[in-house]
This record gives structure tokens, C-alpha cells and sequence, in this order.
């Protein structure tokens, strides 16, 4: 058997927290926004939301940026409604899956999120199962904006491990988006491709040899 990694670098949306990259797109598209798909989509981002992502603008600039794209007379809420709609939550069996994670080997998130986005999942986990109860799980939790660097630049990846004193040739990472997984590949990196769709990353955890409990499983029979 192949043995277990000394550190995990865990993706937040798509593999712990429900997101819905098309919801979106019809939003957007309703406050007369057709080319959204073409502004900001999973593979690839125009600047203003690599900037978002990467900590270089503030919510108010991208904010204006996206109401220059809508409507006439669109309300500042309208866009933030619209934006955050590709947030859905977490399923509770996750917070179980970190916490067995936890245990069993160093444990991080490294997530290309924003201020914005950052906000509005802390703040329905903290009201849907105590933001600690998740956060506690973790050495690290790195999100983009924060660490001014995103996936999948390779360096990013060297940077979290750098920073941790992680061996990346120890350290398995899972995402969701499969340029991610080759840019932490590229850096050295055990990367596994999760479609979360398909499959219950818990299942995979498990053949990978972790110990998982019953209740870290998302389908439960």
C-alpha cells in the first residue's frame, strides 16, 4: 500500500463547499450581462477577477467594473446577489471528513477565492456548524486574495509548502479544476483531480488509504 501523504492541500469550493459556476452566468445574464461566461469562467479569468482573486482591487472597484457590463439602473445589490449566487454551502459530512483528515496527517486549504466571497461561506459556516469546528481541522488555510497568489501557478504551490515546511514530493493535493491540478503537478506535487459530481471525495480518500468514519461519507445508504 502506498503510504499516506505527510501533508494535504485541500481545494475549498468543489471539494468541500458546494459551488454552482453557472448560477452566475444566468445572473448575470438577467441583469444584461450576455458575454459573463466570456468576463469569468472556471479555466481562465479576465484581469479584473485575477486582480479580485489575487488581492490587488478592493470590492468597490470590481464592483463599479461589473456594473459597467450590466443593465442601466442595476442596484449595487443586484450585482452582489448575483456574484455570490455561485455559493450553494457545504454539506455537513465535510466537517466531519476535515477533522478525520486532521488527525491523520497536516492538513491545508489552499482555495483562489476573494474578500467578498470569503465573507458570505465564513459567515454560513458559522451559522450552519461553528466556523471553528471546520477551521480547527487545518495547520493553514490559504485563500488567494490573501496570499496575493493564485492556482495554478506553480509557485503558489511552493510558497504554501515553503512556508510550512512541507516537502511537496510528500504533499497530495485535490481540486476540482484540472489546470490547478497540473500547476501543483508542475511543482512537485501528489495531485489528484476530484469531479465532484461524480465522486465522493471521501470515497477516494479512503482508497488512498485514510481512515475514514461513517460519517465523513457523503451518501450515506
Amino acid at each position: 500500500m502506498t503510504a499516506l501523504p505527510e501533508a494535504v492541500i485541500l481545494d475549498f469550493g468543489g471539494v468541500l463547499y458546494d459551488i454552482d459556476y453557472d448560477a452566475p452566468v444566468r445572473a448575470f445574464k438577467a441583469l444584461g450581462v450576455d458575454d459573463f461566461a466570456g468576463l469569468y469562467k472556471q479555466a481562465g479569468q479576465s484581469p479584473e477577477f485575477d486582480d479580485l482573486e489575487s488581492g490587488r482591487i478592493a470590492p468597490e472597484a470590481f464592483y463599479r467594473f461589473m456594473e459597467g457590463h450590466c443593465t442601466p439602473g442595476t442596484t449595487r445589490q443586484a450585482v452582489v446577489d448575483a456574484w455570490n449566487s455561485i455559493l450553494i454551502g457545504m454539506h455537513p459530512s465535510r466537517v466531519e471528513l476535515v477533522q478525520a483528515l486532521g488527525r491523520q496527517t497536516r492538513l491545508y486549504i489552499f482555495s483562489n477565492t476573494n474578500v467578498i466571497h470569503a465573507h458570505v461561506f465564513e459567515a454560513w459556516m458559522e451559522q450552519a456548524f461553528g466556523l471553528s469546528a471546520f477551521r480547527s481541522a487545518f495547520e493553514g488555510i490559504h485563500y488567494s486574495h490573501e496570499l496575493g497568489m493564485r492556482k495554478p501557478e506553480p509557485a503558489a504551490f511552493l510558497a504554501i509548502c515553503k512556508g510550512h515546511r512541507i516537502s511537496p514530493k510528500r504533499t497530495l493535493f485535490i481540486d476540482d479544476s484540472k489546470q490547478h491540478v497540473e500547476g501543483a503537478a508542475q511543482a512537485g506535487l501528489e495531485a489528484h483531480w476530484h469531479h465532484p459530481v461524480d465522486q465522493d471525495v471521501a470515497v477516494w480518500l479512503a482508497k488512498r488509504g485514510f481512515d475514514i468514519p461513517e460519517a465523513a461519507y457523503r451518501y450515506q445508504a
